[in-house]
């Protein structure tokens, strides 16, 4: 069972990887920095020096509509940053 559900593809997160060696992906809720760094290891064939996690709470989100005023909220996540090891990368445009 995978632990990471997509990468990051922004236009920042594009520029830290290229200047920094920093990857973002987007995870399950459950998941710790341990099951993150074996999981991007195993998939991406590189070494991990640091992950960073942050939980993001799902924001209110209203909206008048032809039938009426629409309340929701918009889903709840959570990042992984990961910092690898000096001289490696990932491309995530490879397999296009």
């Amino acid at each position: 069972m995978s632990v990471i559900l997509k990468p990051i593809i922004t236009e920042k997160m594009t520029h830290q990887g290229e200047k920094l060696r920093r990857y973002g992906f987007i995870v399950k809720k459950d998941a710790n920095k341990l099951q993150v760094k074996k999981e991007v290891e195993t998939l991406y064939g590189v070494e991990v020096s640091d992950v960073n996690t942050m939980n993001y709470a799902g924001k209110r989100k209203s909206r008048y509509t032809r039938s009426g005023y629409v309340s929701g909220r918009t889903p709840s996540l959570k990042k992984a940053i990961v910092t690898l090891v000096e001289g490696q990368t990932i491309d995530f445009y490879s397999n296009i």
